[in-house]
């Protein structure tokens, strides 16, 4: 596919803004592991390849399993997550969802409280916000896949 528009430069002050919105979500304090699977899973449903090849050369890069990323999309059966993130992938699913299902279940709701204050939980929720502006810039604009190089390194193990 032929990239339509290059959105950085059609519009610097977009992607600024959406930067500065990338830099809050990072010194809120989230795991940076916990932040790279909920970008990818939420990168896997809205079929952005662009983000998913982006955050899972990051999360490698910074120590994940391929095990886990492999596992990712089907996270409720794999024994390998944590209960907090367990917790954030739900959320993550639930809110990249709401044009569909115009809700977040309490349960999902009430998981997330158990791993998450208050701040977390707007932070992790910007972080999904953030993430649903990238994919959407990503597909629309057609971003051309596969030449992203992690500033983080090479891949850990």
């Amino acid at each position: 596919m032929e990239q339509r528009i290059d959105y950085k430069s059609a519009s610097p002050d977009a992607f600024h803004a959406m930067l500065t919105m990338e830099h809050q979500v990072h010194k809120a304090g989230l795991e940076e592991s916990l932040l790279e699977l909920v970008k990818s899973r939420a990168s896997q449903i809205n079929g952005c390849a662009w983000c998913l090849d982006m955050h899972t050369k990051d999360a490698r890069a910074r120590g994940e399993t391929e095990q886990r990323l492999y596992l990712l999309p089907v996270w409720r059966e794999a024994s390998c997550y944590t209960d907090r993130e367990r917790a954030a992938l739900a959320w993550t699913e639930a809110v990249t969802g709401i044009a569909s299902t115009h809700d977040v279940p309490d349960e999902v709701y009430e998981a997330a409280r158990r791993h998450f204050d208050e701040k977390s939980l707007v932070d992790l929720t910007l972080a999904i916000i953030a993430i649903n502006g990238w994919n959407r810039l990503n597909v629309a604009f057609r971003t051309p896949v596969g030449d992203y190089v992690s500033p983080h390194g090479s891949p850990k193990g």
